[in-house]
């Protein structure tokens, strides 16, 4: 199974490898990302593979709302499917 994740806020030193680490303890593979800074704005979307994690989703949903509110950034996690829907034409 695949997932969106996506972090937008304030840039500041750190938040890639705080997500990424937290991701990696969970067993979580980042499959694509792709990020960049809007003025001083960061923005992150990763496809991520969920395969192997762990714990359950709602677990790592809530572990990354947390991990967004220490980084003063939003962190938001979709199922891949949820996001196709959303996003088609």
């Amino acid at each position: 199974m695949k997932a969106i994740i996506s972090v937008i806020g304030v840039d500041q030193i750190g938040i890639i490898a705080e997500v990424s680490t937290l991701l990696a303890e969970k067993k979580v593979n980042i499959v694509d990302i792709s990020q960049t800074i809007l003025d001083d704005y960061f923005t992150m979307t990763m496809l991520v593979e969920l395969d192997s994690l762990e714990i359950p989703l709602v677990k790592l949903k809530k572990e990354l709302k947390v991990k967004g509110e220490k980084l003063g950034v939003s962190i938001k996690l979709q199922h891949e499917d949820i996001f196709r829907s959303m996003h088609r034409i």
